[in-house]
């Protein structure tokens, strides 16, 4: 957990904000090296929708081969 001078907060604290919701990691912010406060990403990453079923289908057979029918 990276740790954060009050003024470098007070400065950048947009990027600070985004670079927090992006990495998904706390920064505390510290005032004269004491921590007063943490900075936490809200709730839960945001799934991906591709690869969300990663695993949950089982491939049987040839699946290029074209359909025959009988």
């Amino acid at each position: 957990m990276r740790a954060i001078a009050a003024t470098e907060f007070k400065t950048h604290c947009l990027k600070i904000m985004d670079e927090v919701r992006d990495r998904r990691r706390s920064i505390v912010i510290t005032k004269r090296g004491v921590p007063v406060a943490k900075l936490v990403p809200v709730g839960e990453a945001p799934r991906d929708v591709f690869g969300c079923l990663a695993g949950a289908i089982e491939i049987v057979g040839d699946i290029e081969s074209p359909v025959v029918a009988t």
